[in-house]
């Protein structure tokens, strides 16, 4: 089976944003400042760069011609999702946030079969079946470590940024750039209600500066990609984050996870692995 060039080129692209996505934790926990001041300075700061990476290309114009109500109905969704994403790792381990995304293959096969009748495959909705077992296991533990808001916060977001991806695949014409920028910018305020962010530290603004860069980048990458790739096979792409996030928090941060969640972790990334085996033979072969 021949893999076209835009294919190979939209698997790279989510699977680079995976490894970027992956420091969102190091980022989020190595500060002290509450979860809504980290997410108003790495959305002013994301929002910023996006933009200024926009300008530079020229295509600021070119995105906002194309900016339609349904571009900013996806801003509105990766908003709440990166609300989420922020929050829940500040309530529970990243290797719980890491691998409760790992079930995004599964929502966004269901999603994307039930809003744009792409059906995905057999053997993708196995391996996303299985992966989804790791996850229920690593859930059913939250109770005993009292991490339940915070894995409930990983799900909503896991929810909400496989929908966005749905979106975007349902309308690949719909500018990525301004809506990524977008969803950081809607935040802004809401931050400035619930948090005081004009009082973290200097250090810590720096530091949630570069996150801004990082997620800018990885935010870009992710939407860019979906647009090429099939939703399910995506997500899948994307939980190749779930063992890279732990890695570096047990490095930078000293957290290291549970057996059960490694267990967990291993059983996920064997789903994403089965999930492209023939893609990565047909690379082999040149397909």
């Amino acid at each position: 089976m021949n893999t076209s060039p835009s294919l190979r080129r939209g698997v790279m692209l989510v699977a680079l944003s995976a490894l970027a996505f992956s420091f969102a934790g190091i980022f989020t926990k190595a500060v002290e400042a509450p979860a809504w001041e980290v997410i108003f300075w790495r959305g002013l700061s994301g929002a910023i760069f996006t933009v200024a990476f926009l300008a530079l290309r020229s295509g600021v114009k070119d995105e906002l011609a194309r900016f339609t109500p349904f571009a900013f109905l996806a801003a509105c969704v990766g908003g709440i999702a990166t609300a989420c994403f922020l929050s829940a790792f500040k309530h529970t381990s990243v290797a719980n946030v890491t691998l409760i995304w790992a079930t995004a293959p599964f929502v966004s096969a269901v999603l994307s079969w039930g809003f744009i009748g792409e059906r995905p495959s057999a053997k993708t909705l196995a391996c996303s079946a299985f992966a989804l077992t790791g996850v229920g296991i690593t859930l059913q533990g939250s109770y005993t470590t009292g991490s339940q808001k915070g894995d409930i916060l990983a799900l909503g977001m896991t929810f909400f940024m496989s929908l966005m991806m749905v979106m975007f695949r349902a309308r690949p014409d719909t500018p990525t750039k301004l809506p990524a920028a977008l969803s950081s910018i809607v935040l802004l305020p809401f931050a400035l209600m619930l948090a005081t962010p004009l009082q973290t530290s200097g250090l810590e603004v720096g530091m949630l500066t570069l996150f801004g860069l990082v997620f800018a980048l990885a935010s870009v990458l992710l939407l860019e990609g979906a647009r090429l790739v099939p939703t399910a096979q995506a997500a899948l792409i994307g939980a190749l984050e779930t063992p890279l996030a732990p890695l570096w928090a047990i490095i930078v941060l000293a957290e290291w996870p549970t057996l059960s969640t490694v267990i967990d972790g291993t059983i996920v990334f064997a789903a994403v692995l089965a999930s492209q085996l023939p893609f990565r033979k047909a690379m082999q072969h040149g397909l």
